[in-house]
């Protein structure tokens, strides 16, 4: 009897370990880390130097991750009473459900962003340390806290933190910033307004609940769209730039394909912005920029393996 007492409390401690370390991660946002990292993991294929150093490639995607992470889990912690009236994260987010409590989540930002910025200090350099801390605190607090709520220009200026990662890690591996590290952050910068307009056109109900500036409740559905195609544009733009610079026929081909076909969903969406067609631009938006990392990821490895890269 005592046995299967004991294997009954060792399982239920098991099980709330688990649902503990589940909601940690939540509150991460791994799917926007994801591609966080997947940005991280390009610049340090096109710059090659860590490809011959697979323990350092390693350490530096996991700083990535924790520091990233730490920045996605204070803009939770300051909004989990907006979470808890907007439908889109009320019943996703584990703040808002009483999963975590404030103080259990601000020990575990604490702890990911010192080891984050830990390794980018101690194994890399200062300089990477300290653009990651910046990162987290730009964020953390004067996007969450001031930019979302003040201006419609929100999403537009904040955007830059999460186009930071291949800036960092090119500064952590090399001691300085290259054409194409700023080139990648141009990317994911003019990316990032037309994917969250998408997103908040689909979601204008609750922003205006919590008012929040977004774009489509300030300016409107339509001059919302006409900013979105002007970004994409500009997006579509920056990769044919870098893919010149590359000297790449092969990614310079995929970034065209995927680009005219987001610019045609852009254009489809101003003639019809009905749900289902901002939930299509919405989704293909995170498509075309996997589309474009893997498409450098792939290539860089190929020339790596083959001995014309690094």
């Amino acid at each position: 009897m005592e046995n299967r007492v004991a294997l009954k409390d060792g399982w239920q401690s098991r099980q709330r370990v688990g649902e503990l370390t589940r909601n940690l991660i939540l509150l991460t946002k791994p799917t926007i880390m994801l591609l966080v990292v997947c940005s991280a993991a390009v610049a340090l294929c096109l710059e090659g130097s860590l490809l011959h150093d697979p323990i350092r490639l390693i350490l530096i995607l996991i700083a990535v991750y924790l520091a990233g992470g730490a920045a996605n889990a204070l803009n939770q912690y300051f909004e989990r009473d907006v979470d808890a009236q907007m439908m889109r994260t009320k019943l996703r987010r584990p703040l808002p459900q009483g999963k975590l409590t404030p103080n259990q989540a601000l020990v575990f930002i604490i702890v990911i962003a010192t080891v984050g910025v830990g390794i980018f200090a101690l194994v890399f350099n200062w300089l990477s340390a300290l653009i990651t801390l910046g990162t987290i605190i730009f964020y953390g607090f004067f996007y969450t806290l001031w930019l979302k709520p003040n201006t419609a220009q929100n999403i537009v200026i904040g955007g830059a933190a999460g186009a930071m990662a291949p800036i960092g890690v090119w500064a952590a591996i090399t001691g300085n910033v290259a054409l194409e590290a700023y080139l990648l952050f141009s990317i994911i910068f003019f990316w990032t307004p037309p994917h969250f307009w998408a997103l908040a056109m689909l979601c204008k109900d609750d922003y205006m609940k919590v008012k929040y500036p977004m774009m489509p409740i300030v300016k409107g559905d339509s001059e919302t769209l006409k900013q979105i195609v002007i970004y994409t544009a500009i997006t579509v733009g920056v990769t044919l730039v870098l893919a010149a610079i590359l000297g790449s026929y092969f990614f310079g081909a995929i970034a065209l394909i995927l680009g005219l076909i987001y610019i045609q969903k852009t254009l489809k969406a101003q003639r019809n912005s009905s749900r289902e067609a901002m939930r299509g631009l919405f989704g293909y938006s995170i498509v075309y920029l996997f589309g474009l990392f893997m498409a450098l990821i792939a290539e860089s490895v190929v020339l790596w393996s083959l001995g014309w890269k690094g």
